[in-house]
């Protein structure tokens, strides 16, 4: 670092840069395939109704968070518009045209992103309810001020990218210790990989690794995450001492930081939460020699400091300045008591506090969505709805997803967490009753092709993996047994 610039941290804006506008992308995919079934003007939970709410109720209007559908009226066809929009303005960015210009041409293009998406996640309900959705948002309002190829980032922002990883990683840490006993006494992962919401491809064989393993993951979590981010903060030290140690020690802070991350993207699905994890953590890897040369020409004008315009110092000064602000909250929710996770203190949700599975569940419960054609539902032949990504026919290897996001799949895994079915079950029920094609295309099988059933039902069932000897003997990846209706059987009205 040299001063106002971080002249050796190029390398690390190209890549945040391109990795949270790559990130971008999928989520307004996502959106673009999943919002209109579940909350569109037919969907589960129809976001014009929670607006109309909200127009209807100024008290109400205050607890949602900014959205361009405040102001223009919410109709599919505009939420496709403002996704493409979204998908053609982050393709650019990853393709680093933006990024050719002066730093107010990606500074707008992030914004852009940023308040775009937000639009969505505010009428999101449930369906957005997640931490990597907040996550996004602040990376890319970050990333807005990360400058272009004709100077260097400035240090203030880099800082700040630090700040949220360990907010992100830190906080992660504390929940844990702070919850379950399984991370206490280093069993939570003897459970974890089977129990998690979607399993992917390599979680059986995460699994079914020794217990001492599963032990030495859960030291090496409480190592990656209450230890390591302190560390991320070295290369400040190089402002103060000579020497590349204080980088060094950065950067394998951040090493660690993305190693552990690729271990859950390996064996979970987890969104973008990992991939967004290990894009941010290049923040601390500083390359000597990329970019920009240290210092200024010596016929730089008297407004350039360290390579860097003064407008744009004073620019990324002033959002150091907000985050001074906005960070109390943070900071304080980190070593409370009753520690939030995946809180938001702000409107804007920026500089939020972040964590993930605080308690890890001992069995794995899944509700089984069930139709029949037969008139008579107590001697009729059942036939089940097949998800894309959480566990439905034992012989299937999980599916890799991530980064993408399946939302319908998500929240089945909550609904044997709560004490009742939630409002967007029900409805799912009756769409399915109707077979709406729309609802229908977010599933992987519909045994009815298309045509309505007379009744549909969920039952649960306790799944857990097979053991070796299981697998040979049978093929099938899960064992599923403790069969117990759960709502239904339900029909139509006639």
């Amino acid at each position: 670092m040299n001063g106002f610039a971080a002249v050796d941290f190029e390398f690390a804006r190209h890549v945040l840069q391109r990795g949270i506008a790559a990130l971008y992308v999928v989520a307004f995919v996502s959106t673009v395939n999943q919002f209109r079934p579940l909350l569109g003007e037919r969907g589960l939970l129809p976001a014009p109704e929670l607006l109309e709410w909200v127009r209807s109720s100024p008290r109400a209007g205050r607890l949602l968070h900014p959205t361009v559908f405040r102001y223009v009226r919410y109709t599919d066809r505009r939420l496709v518009g403002l996704c493409t929009a979204g998908i053609v303005v982050a393709g650019a960015l990853v393709a680093g045209i933006p990024q050719l210009g002066p730093p107010w041409v990606p500074m707008l293009c992030f914004l852009a992103l940023w308040f775009g998406y937000m639009s969505i996640t505010s009428i999101g309900q449930t369906f957005y309810g997640f931490g990597w959705e907040m996550l996004l948002l602040e990376a890319g309002f970050l990333a807005a001020f990360l400058g272009s190829n004709d100077q260097p980032p400035t240090t203030v922002v880099i800082v700040l990218f630090w700040w949220l990883v360990f907010r992100l990683e830190f906080g992660a840490g504390m929940i844990k210790i702070r919850g379950g006993r399984e991370w206490r006494d280093l069993t939570a992962l003897m459970y974890h990989h089977e129990t998690q919401p979607m399993p992917g491809p390599l979680s059986r064989q995460a699994h079914l690794l020794p217990r001492w393993f599963h032990r030495l993951e859960v030291v090496g979590n409480h190592v990656a995450q209450l230890i390591v981010p302190w560390f991320l903060f070295a290369p400040l030290l190089g402002l103060l001492l000579p020497g590349p140690v204080p980088a060094i020690i950065g950067a394998v802070a951040a090493m660690i930081v993305i190693a552990t991350q690729a271990w859950l993207v390996m064996t979970g699905n987890f969104a973008w939460l990992n991939w967004m994890t290990i894009v941010l953590a290049f923040s601390a890897i500083g390359l000597p020699g990329i970019g920009a040369p240290a210092g200024a020409p010596d016929d730089a004008p008297p407004w350039v400091i360290d390579g860097v315009p003064l407008p744009w110092i004073i620019v990324t000064c002033a959002v150091g300045g907000l985050y001074v602000v906005l960070s109390w909250a943070p900071l304080r929710n980190l070593f409370a008591r009753r520690q939030l996770m995946n809180a938001s203190f702000n409107r804007w949700q920026l500089a939020n506090a972040y964590g993930a599975f605080g308690t890890v569940t001992k069995e794995r419960i899944e509700i089984v969505v069930e139709g029949t054609t037969d008139d008579d539902p107590d001697a009729a032949t059942w036939r089940e709805y097949g998800f894309k990504g959480k566990p439905g026919d034992v012989r299937r290897i999980p599916r890799q997803y991530a980064p993408y996001h399946l939302r319908l799949d998500w929240l089945m895994w909550f609904l044997p967490l709560g004490r009742s079915l939630d409002e967007w079950f029900t409805a799912f029920l009756v769409k399915l009753l109707e077979a709406d094609a729309a609802t229908l295309a977010l599933l992987d099988h519909d045994p009815f092709a298309g045509e309505r059933p007379t009744w549909v039902r969920a039952v649960s069932y306790r799944y857990r993996f097979t053991t070796r000897a299981e697998y040979r003997a049978t093929r099938a990846r899960w064992v599923r047994d403790r069969r117990r209706p759960v709502l239904g059987p339900v029909a139509l009205r006639r």
